[in-house]
């Protein structure tokens, strides 16, 4: 691993314990068996660290969306397994995502809500176009979009690999959790690659 990444690794498991603002650049240069001083010969600032893990667990979710494919409901179950599967393999940047990124000031901070922007108007497009469809009976786009999102980021707080229900068990039943919040029938949730028919 190169020392960069090694870095920002350890930022992010850092950031994401003890929060942004609990975290000093000498704790940081410690676990990394660095003296204070060297550390920044790799990275300018602690906030500079910060946008770069946020960046790093954009560019994961963003990934998503972009491997999405099928009819809505498909897109929808792909977008949950997705989602879960970017917090259960990067917890640490995914809880700076969404929680830590506030902590950024400008204009980094405009950068991280970009981000964030991107990825929501990416998931209110995939309902929307199961709406359009006549597939989901949403009223209010801008609320379903809320919802879903938050219904899958606050798995990080809670989501242990070790836990009783597998990712893919957890995928499966919040996507029909969702499908049916979206007003997908039952009927509409079997078939497909994920069916339980």
């Amino acid at each position: 691993m190169e020392r960069r990444e090694q870095i920002l690794t350890v930022a992010g498991h850092l950031f994401s314990q003890r929060g942004y603002h609990a975290t000093s650049m000498r704790e940081l240069a410690k676990h990394l068996n660095l003296q204070g001083g060297s550390l920044y010969a790799h990275i300018a600032s602690k906030e500079e660290l910060l946008l770069e893990v946020v960046r790093q667990a954009a560019k994961r979710f963003l990934g998503v969306l972009e491997g999405l494919e099928g009819d809505p409901v498909s897109k929808v179950k792909g977008l949950v397994r997705g989602h879960l599967q970017v917090i259960a393999q990067e917890l640490p940047r995914a809880t700076v995502f969404f929680h830590e990124w506030k902590h950024l000031s400008p204009p980094l901070l405009e950068e991280a809500k970009a981000l964030r922007r991107r990825y929501e108007e990416g998931v209110q497009a995939v309902i929307q176009e199961g709406r359009e469809k006549g597939v989901f009976r949403v009223e209010n786009l801008r609320l379903a979009t809320l919802f879903v999102l938050s219904a899958l980021n606050w798995t990080y707080q809670w989501y242990r690999p070790e836990g009783p229900l597998s990712l893919e068990e957890l995928s499966e039943a919040y996507a029909t959790l969702i499908l049916r919040a979206l007003g997908v029938e039952a009927s509409g949730e079997k078939g497909g690659e994920d069916g339980q028919a």
